[in-house]
């Protein structure tokens, strides 16, 4: 219980040597807000773009095309295969009539397929796999293949294959970010920190004369390096979710030029702690790393 009431009671004086200096700590929330926003705001627009793409552009498909020859219970067959397969999403079949009604329509060649002899077109399935992933869609696209009375197997997995590669090199590059701007977040409150150490030097040592330990000595530091952190993660969430709603509300226009719903997502409650203990500890580290390299040094006299 004396434990717990020793914790809480430098739990609270660190809250208060942050309302002692209003102007530093704001401008510490603020660079720590800042610079953990920018890896996290890249890290939810990744998180958001596979859907924001798939609606503003065509999803990665695979066309099953069949035998000119295949009879009605022959396409039944494999529409039940695609029904049945678990990495099929959704499908549709499109009867060889309908294909060339749409070839008429769209091609401007309508004189030029009226005149042929007979319908050139097979009956098809257009398929949409459960994940747009390259490895699933090929996959999918060689079993399909194998099936009785298909006659070819069209993918279009240059759309994924590029958009994969895209968001691996975004992920890569939100990391690296992150690590970076994460050492000068630690570098920051390791000056903060040893600022307050040198102002409280002679406070520190008259605390070894009476017989204080350095993890006595060491705690309200690594409590206000801790506090500090969090409160910037605040700041860091705030800007984000201020930045997502400003974003969608630019993206209704483009929305409505494209007829569907444009929305990104925020951060979730597991991304939200996430970042909040994340945001805490880069403090900590910061005031440990400090206290460790000065406290040392301070011997009474």
């Amino acid at each position: 219980m004396n434990w717990l009431l020793q914790h809480l009671d430098v739990l609270r004086e660190s809250v208060g040597r942050l309302l002692q200096q209003p102007f530093a700590t704001l401008l510490n929330v603020v660079v720590f807000g800042i610079a953990l926003s920018l890896p996290v705001g890249f890290y939810l627009v990744l998180g958001n773009v596979q859907q924001v793409a798939g609606q503003l552009a065509a999803e990665p498909q695979i066309s099953v095309f069949m035998a000119l020859q295949a009879s009605p219970e022959e396409v039944s067959a494999v529409e039940q295969r695609l029904r049945r397969h678990t990495e099929v999403g959704r499908y549709e079949f499109v009867p060889r009539e309908r294909a060339l009604a749409e070839l008429k329509r769209q091609s401007g060649l309508g004189d030029v397929v009226a005149g042929l002899r007979g319908n050139p077109l097979p009956d098809a399935f257009v398929v949409t796999a459960r994940t747009p992933r390259p490895e699933v869609l090929e996959q999918l696209q060689a079993e399909a293949a194998g099936w009785p009375r298909v006659e070819h197997v069209q993918l279009d997995s240059d759309w994924a294959r590029k958009l994969d590669a895209v968001l691996a090199i975004g992920r890569l590059a939100v990391s690296l970010l992150g690590v970076l701007l994460s050492v000068a977040l630690v570098a920051i409150t390791f000056n903060t920190i040893r600022l307050q150490i040198l102002t409280r030097r002679d406070e520190i040592e008259v605390s070894k004369l009476i017989g204080a330990t350095n993890p006595f000595i060491r705690r309200p530091f690594l409590y206000f390096g801790a506090l500090q952190g969090l409160v910037g993660g605040v700041a860091a969430w705030l800007i984000v979710a201020v930045s997502v709603q400003v974003l969608n509300f630019g993206l209704t226009n483009l929305a409505m030029l494209y007829g569907t719903d444009l929305r990104l997502s925020g951060l979730g409650l597991v991304n939200s702690v996430s970042l909040l203990a994340f945001a805490a500890v880069l403090g900590w580290i910061g005031a440990w790393l400090s206290v460790s390299r000065h406290l040392w040094q301070i011997e009474p006299r």
